[in-house]
């Protein structure tokens, strides 16, 4: 490819914007996946996904994850920690912990859990089955656990056995009867595990998640809570297990200086408490470290304003100096940044399979003769006269022209056959008109709305409701590229819509270098010639927030190791839901399912309306179709 269409694609695409190194576009129009920025290894997604269908026969949509990738974040994420603790003279150490919430696959668990040793990383939990399912993870003692969320007596339990298998646990206490029930618990049991407090803090986060924080927030202790709390543990005897102070701002936190602001409160209040004589020996800053989804380095809800390393050069330098100002220890710092650990590790490709257009290019010509109303026959004329320096004045006309249309169809004045071919013209005017803009120096804004209208509309397999909820619950922004044929020049303006039989299953809002775009220019479809798009930064929330709307189910997955020379290695697939599994969650019993089947042919049978070959063939046919895919074949 040349200079000229490398730019177009990086203008159209904005890939080294927010791929943070991890994905490009080779000199045959593919996009490519690098275990990091610099690494020379790297994986062709195109010749890898033909050797996932062709080779190992899985169907698409496929989730693709990357180990690498986590494991190069995880390493971003506690080296900027290690230059910052470094460069500011820093006591405390850091302890990373990935919360199990934001993606509690066993494959994102353990690849994280490998570099224990190494970097202490442990995990956090938010329920039962997250805490459960941590007991049994190797990690390295040094680690901490830490335990999150409302709890009952059987959540300390859990906890209290975590404790006695030799893990470090941390129960952080969200409300003042939570810390009662917790010494109960431990009295009963006869043994504690350390404590947190996690306090409500004035400052809050911004975007999305902004009340997660502040007065009106789910989680925390108020400072008299916090004080009540501490005299329990005192008329207790147990403040000597008062360990980790916690507190949470919010994710996707989008303005540096909401971080600078919360770090100077929690640092004042982590000292405050020290100076009454407790050993306070973690702050627990929660989440929060953005993930830049567009690509714009701003304040947007889908960005962030900072660099990873500016994040935590102002965390460790406001801690440190409120506590040098105090007069206190340094506390080690717990970070729970599970959406920057694991947003890029997984892309999901999915399939188009075909295109639908408002207006279709291949209409014959309209022949316009005497008995044609009136209406019909100047919309002919604007179609055959719009040009350069009249096409916006045509194009109002023409928009006067559709309603007349339709109010005199409404009136009975003219046919089926009449609307029609009104609407064809109208539709040849918008286009042309937009051609026009298209081709001005300065384009018209007025058309960007005739652009969405006349977009293609790409059908795509898979669904968003599974795979990209936040994209329609919240609108959140997510990357999206073909992975292929980038370098041709010939495009359509598209949206993408998912197979589910819902109106909101679909992606119209795209990133853009300065704006959200509404239509995303895309290869044109070749009808029976196959195309791959790719959804990115989909590893953080969505795997586990994905519902089951219309019955579909988890798509097939590959994890991928890269190696030199664009060679690769499929460690392990992992076989999407079927029919049967997705029905299952629903409640229907399968057996039960197929013996109503069987009942309903036998009848027939019974009844002479089929003959028992027929109907034994059908049943068959229904009993195998639950072993299908949810997704289109």
């Amino acid at each position: 490819m040349n200079d000229e269409t490398i730019q177009r694609i990086h203008t159209t695409y904005g890939i080294e914007n927010w791929s943070a190194g991890y994905f490009d576009v080779n000199n045959q129009g593919n996009v490519i996946a690098r275990p990091n920025a610099q690494d020379p290894r790297y994986v062709d997604l195109k010749q890898l996904i033909d050797h996932l269908v062709r080779d190992k026969k899985l169907q698409l949509p496929i989730l693709l994850r990357f180990p690498q990738i986590l494991t190069n974040q995880l390493r971003t994420l506690t080296k900027a920690y290690s230059d910052a603790i470094a460069q500011f003279n820093y006591d405390g150490k850091h302890y990373p912990v990935f919360p199990m919430k934001v993606n509690p696959r066993r494959e994102v668990v353990e690849e994280f859990l490998k570099d224990s040793d190494r970097c202490r990383v442990g995990l956090e939990c938010g329920s039962k089955p997250e805490l459960y399912a941590a007991v049994a993870q190797e990690q390295t003692p040094d680690s901490l656990l830490i335990c999150n969320g409302f709890k009952d007596e059987a959540f300390c339990k859990l906890a209290s056995l975590a404790v006695q298998s030799g893990k470090r646990v941390v129960i952080v206490v969200e409300k003042l009867n939570e810390l009662k029930m917790l010494l109960r618990v431990a009295s009963d049991v006869g043994v504690c595990p350390w404590i947190g407090l996690r306090a409500k803090l004035y400052s809050r986060g911004s975007g999305k998640w902004a009340s997660s924080g502040g007065d009106s927030a789910k989680f925390g202790l108020t400072t008299s809570e916090i004080i009540q709390c501490v005299r329990l543990l005192r008329e207790n005897k147990m403040e000597h297990n008062f360990k980790l102070l916690h507190f949470h701002i919010g994710s996707q936190i989008t303005d540096i200086k909401r971080v600078k602001n919360a770090m100077k409160e929690a640092a004042r209040v982590y000292a405050k408490i020290r100076q009454t004589g407790l050993a306070v020996d973690f702050l627990d800053i929660g989440g929060g470290l953005g993930v830049d989804y567009d690509g714009s380095k701003t304040r947007f809800e889908s960005s962030m304003n900072y660099t990873v390393q500016e994040f935590v050069n102002d965390v460790v330098y406001t801690v440190k100096s409120v506590c040098d100002e105090e007069n206190v220890p340094h506390p080690n710092l717990v970070t729970e940044s599970g959406r920057m650990m694991t947003a890029y590790h997984t892309v999901l490709v999915v399939s188009i399979r075909e295109e639908i257009e408002t207006f279709a290019d291949d209409q014959p010509e309209i022949e316009i003769d005497g008995d044609d109303p009136q209406v019909i026959t100047e919309l002919k004329g604007l179609c055959d006269e719009i040009n350069g320096k009249n096409y916006v004045e045509y194009y109002h006309d023409a928009v006067e022209h559709k309603d007349e249309l339709h109010t005199q169809f409404n009136l009975g004045l003219i046919s089926l056959e009449d609307r029609a071919k009104g609407e064809v013209l109208y539709w040849e005017v918008c286009a042309r008109a937009l051609k026009e803009s298209e081709l001005a120096r300065v384009p018209n804004e007025e058309f960007e709305d005739v652009k969405r209208v006349l977009a293609a509309k790409y059908l795509c397999n898979f669904s968003l409701f599974r795979s990209a909820p936040d994209s329609w619950a919240i609108g959140q922004l997510f990357p999206v590229i073909p992975l292929h044929r980038l370098q041709e020049s010939k495009v359509d303006f598209a949206t993408l819509v998912d197979v589910t039989c819902d109106s909101d299953g679909k992606i119209d809002k795209f990133v853009d270098q300065k704006d959200v775009k509404e239509t995303l220019e895309l290869p044109q479809w070749r009808e029976n010639q196959e195309y791959y798009l790719g959804l990115f930064l989909l590893g953080a929330y969505q795997e586990v927030m994905g519902s089951c709307h219309n019955l579909f189910g988890i798509p097939n997955e590959a994890q991928v190791f890269m190696e030199s020379d664009g060679r690769f290695h499929v460690s392990k697939i992992v076989h999407g839901s079927r029919i049967v599994d997705m029905v299952t969650t629903a409640r229907y019993e399968s057996q039960h399912l197929q013996g109503a089947f069987a009942n309903r042919m036998h009848q027939m049978v019974a009844a002479g309306s089929c003959d028992s070959d027929k109907a034994q063939k059908l049943i068959d046919q229904y009993n195998a179709a639950a072993l299908g895919t949810t997704y289109l074949e």
